[in-house]
């Protein structure tokens, strides 16, 4: 059934763009596909897209928000430990057997606020444990895998509380469909162009074999060593499989691992970041040695310290990305309380697991090998941002000079 607050012919474009350039699923792949119910007119068309490209199955799997409420609300204390492993394990079964895996996000950011957050922590963690078989597969890039957002009705109000329902979907629509380069009918082309950009940062930046970064600005004195035989990425990339595929829909990126134990300085986040449920705002950190220290929240800062103990890797970096202050999502001004378009407004860091696909044999290292070159291990992969128009960084070589790569917020 059409909604009339979501334009119908941009929502195929979204499908198409999904799974021919995120995904771009191969004859007879598989597909495991999860997504909030309220997407399913987004879910009918990914799949109809899906079998026209030659899907072997597409297998849906849907959460519902209410469902996931009548836990914090009704459950007893027991159950916040516990999560599906039989599930993600047999995820991790179809992705050893060349599954692809897409998700489609558009609940709530904020759907668990007002619940226990010891609880919400538990829970958290628990299920980080459970999926961490089916995560590798990710994490690793073995395989092609996309991730998209629907406009959800209460993730629109959260974006836009002044406006009626209809229409703050509307307009949250249009901010997804602009961000994913499908508000015209060139969607395909003009992920083309925008890819072979991003291809072009990531050469240069690899040519120059950058030992670190240098980052400067108000509340930004950091330097981020890089890992041994780091690659930067961005936009489509190879998995193992061997297809080419885009991970993130939209993107702005280009990305790498840095080296767990060789971040130094103090940092503050530029904009606030929505984990869990819950708003964690004005984030400051001081790393030492590669892990963070001190850290502190005007807001969610018991969130975010729980966060942060998650285990060991959880202190250190596991990703450092670029971003000009000037993409379509910054200029947007939104904040989307979604970690999917907000990372892709600023540069950042994650905490947490690195990808071990960002490193120059990445496709044939261990674990051990990974850890060996510096690449962070943990059960979490948290972004936060930490860009904005007035930072600098430079790329500073193992001789200690130095390479302009940001200055006020754009590239140099």
């Amino acid at each position: 059934m059409s909604n009339p607050a979501i334009d119908d012919v941009q929502l195929d474009r979204l499908a198409d763009v999904a799974v021919r350039v995120g995904l771009n699923l191969q004859e007879g792949q598989d597909l495991i596909l999860t997504a909030p119910a309220e997407a399913l007119p987004l879910v009918r068309r990914v799949t109809a897209a899906a079998y026209r490209a030659g899907a072997g199955l597409v297998t849906p799997l849907l959460s519902d928000p209410e469902v996931t409420l009548a836990r914090y609300r009704e459950a007893g204390d027991h159950s916040f430990d516990r999560a599906p492993d039989w599930l993600y394990g047999g995820m991790a079964e179809a992705f050893g057997n060349g599954a692809a895996r897409m998700a489609i996000v558009g609940d709530d950011p904020m759907l668990t606020a007002d619940e226990d957050p010891e609880r919400v922590s538990r829970a958290g963690k628990a299920n980080s444990i459970a999926y961490k078989p089916a995560l590798s597969h990710i994490s690793n890039f073995k395989i092609n895998w996309s991730i998209l957002a629907w406009p959800g009705r209460a993730w629109a109000m959260r974006m836009f509380p002044d406006l009626d329902p209809d229409a703050a979907q509307t307009k949250l629509a249009e901010a997804i469909f602009a961000a994913s380069r499908v508000s015209d009918e060139n969607a395909v082309a003009n992920w083309q162009a925008h890819n072979a950009r991003l291809a072009e940062r990531t050469a240069w930046l690899n040519d120059q074999r950058f030992d670190a970064l240098q980052y400067s600005g108000p509340g930004l004195d950091l330097t981020v060593g890089l890992a041994d035989g780091h690659e930067w990425m961005g936009g489509a990339s190879r998995a193992q499989n061997g297809v080419v595929c885009n991970p993130n829909i939209p993107t702005e990126e280009v990305f790498t691992t840095p080296h767990a134990a060789r971040t130094e300085g103090r940092v503050r986040a530029t904009k606030p970041l929505s984990h869990q449920g819950t708003l964690i705002d004005g984030i400051e950190a001081t790393f030492r040695e590669g892990r963070i220290v001190e850290v502190s929240a005007t807001k969610g800062q018991a969130v975010l310290e729980k966060l942060l103990d998650t285990d060991d890797g959880a202190r250190r970096l596991g990703e450092v990305a670029l971003v000009p202050h000037g993409s379509p999502i910054s200029q947007s001004g939104l904040l989307f309380y979604n970690t999917l378009f907000d990372e892709n407004a600023a540069c950042h860091i994650a905490q947490g697991q690195c990808y071990s696909k960002c490193f120059l044999d990445g496709d044939s290292m261990s674990e051990e090998d990974v850890a060996k070159a510096g690449g962070n291990s943990s059960m979490i992969h948290v972004d936060w941002m930490i860009g904005g128009p007035e930072t600098d960084i430079d790329g500073v070589r193992a001789d200690g000079s130095k390479v302009p790569v940001f200055r006020k917020g754009e590239w140099a």
